[in-house]
């Protein structure tokens, strides 16, 4: 114990000899890589690791909140909207990535602050959106905050805890892999308050929410208030940083936003559950590919539901509308093509395929991946040909499915037999090359996140998958890796499509 006492207090004090500051966070990789210099990370509270994990959530509501933004740069203000029923509570800013034993950093903390239980929800109608109709608790200065993905515990005298999450984002992504938070699922499925686009207070389906806004917390139950990012995110920000490579942050937001963001990036990376996107999200990402830049799908359900953003009375792009019917949507009769019908739905179908590779099949299903194309510069010396990793294939999954347009060429990489709901089918994670030499990888199972690490859901492929993606983030690092790699099409060879297609 003490000698790895001692090591650990080695590390710490070479990384403060090389950054002049506590818990920053390595230095971009130099050479190939090399990248902008960030702003240096914050003094206060040293920034050492620290657990930052929640111990006591505490009652239903016992203490929530939000922020008026779900992105900031580094030095913008960010407003939280808290409430609690305890005398005080403090918050305390954590970054996630690369800090030996925790995976977290403290940054930053507040005094304490009074307890106030704010207003209940309010159900706006006519389209069950519900809202928060909070008073603003403190303004938090992000003045020395390196970007990043954070997570603001919220702690209460009593013991109780929730998180807020905060994207610091990277002002500047020429030469990163940016990384963007899938924010807009996050708040699909969010049922604080009773309601989401799944969800109603009635229960029936007909009637949930036809528009959500971010004017509201996270629900506690599965979510802790940090949205999904704990379930399909954190594991692959943490790996991410490890490697040193050049990163940026952004959220889907910030990608409807900025038709500039990826200006100058290596690559784009999606988590492990995006299914929730913006005509001017998917514009930009299409944009940049043809470009040159490089993306990666990491989960199983991305570009399936069509969102347009409204302003609500905290900003731009707070309210998230998605309708899931063409008809139903009255922007069908006045701006068709951003009535929020899924992707690939009549009268205006743009799957996701054409963007992804492999197109959304099903869920929940449950089964093993199987590679099929050990000799892909990918899978070479990490995988054999009818290699099985257990378990990797679920809950959402996607295939190449040539009744939709698919670009080519295209490899299939692993081959998953798999039953959905009764039918037999297959599982592809895909990678196809572009004429910009942009690679596009795509999963194809929300499971390769969370395989990052030993033990998910009970088996450990983090090995092998987490070998395949070191290569995929070092030849994307260098920039557009279809040159380098072109892809090779093996559809035919796999019985996917007939001789001569």
């Amino acid at each position: 114990m003490a000698i790895a006492c001692r090591c650990a207090l080695a590390v710490l004090c070479a990384l403060l000899a090389a950054c002049g500051t506590a818990g920053a966070p390595p230095s971009p990789a130099t050479g190939a890589h090399a990248a902008p210099s960030d702003p240096p990370p914050a003094p206060y509270l040293g920034g050492v690791p620290a657990d930052w994990t929640l111990t006591h959530p505490g009652p239903e509501h016992a203490i929530e909140g939000y922020a008026d933004r779900v992105s900031v740069h580094p030095g913008g203000p960010v407003r939280l909207f808290v409430s609690a029923t305890a005398a005080s509570w403090t918050v305390t800013a954590f970054r996630i990535g690369d800090y030996p034993g925790t995976g977290g950093a403290r940054i930053w903390a507040s005094a304490p602050q009074p307890g106030v239980r704010q207003a209940d929800p309010v159900v706006q109608q006519p389209r069950n959106t519900v809202v928060a109709p909070w008073q603003p608790s403190l303004t938090v200065d992000t003045t020395r905050w390196p970007p990043g993905d954070y997570l603001l515990r919220l702690d209460a005298v009593d013991g109780a805890q929730q998180f807020v999450p905060l994207t610091v984002a990277t002002p500047d992504n020429t030469g990163r892999i940016v990384i963007v938070n899938a924010v807009t699922t996050w708040q699909a499925y969010n049922r604080w308050g009773g309601y989401s686009l799944y969800a109603s207070g009635s229960g029936k389906y007909a009637d949930r929410s036809r528009a959500v806004s971010f004017d509201r917390p996270y629900q506690a139950k599965d979510m802790q208030g940090a949205g999904d990012f704990l379930i399909f995110e954190r594991a692959f920000v943490q790996f991410a940083e490890r490697s040193g490579l050049p990163l940026g942050y952004a959220t889907d937001v910030d990608l409807d936003a900025d038709p500039h963001l990826l200006d100058g990036a290596r690559a784009m990376v999606t988590l492990g559950h995006d299914e929730y996107w913006s005509q001017a999200g998917r514009d930009a990402a299409t944009t940049a590919r043809d470009r040159g830049v490089n993306l990666a799908f990491l989960g199983g359900n991305e570009v399936y539901r069509h969102i347009r953003f409204e302003p609500g009375p905290l900003g731009p792009d707070r309210v998230e509308v998605d309708y899931k019917s063409f008809a139903e949507d009255p922007m069908s009769r006045t701006d068709p093509s951003e009535a929020t019908a899924q992707w690939r739905s009549p009268p205006d179908p743009r799957p996701e395929s054409v963007l992804l590779g492999n197109f959304y099949q099903c869920n929940p299903a449950q089964a093993d991946m199987v590679a099929v194309d050990s000799g892909n510069w990918l899978l070479s010396g990490v995988v054999t040909a009818g290699q099985v990793l257990p378990g990797l294939i679920g809950n959402e999954y996607e295939s190449v499915d040539l009744s939709v347009p698919v670009p080519r060429p295209i490899e299939v990489l692993f081959h998953s037999p798999v039953t959905c709901q009764g039918r037999h089918d297959f599982a592809d994670a895909t990678y196809y090359t572009t004429p910009s030499g942009a690679a596009v990888f795509s999963a194809g199972t929300q499971y390769w996140i969370g395989a990052l690490e030993p033990g998910y859901r009970g088996q450990d492929n983090s090995a092998a998958i987490g070998a395949i993606t070191t290569r995929l983030l070092s030849a994307y690092a260098q920039g557009p890796a279809g040159r380098a790699h072109p892809a090779a099409d093996n559809l035919v060879a796999l019985g996917i499509a007939p001789a001569g297609s």
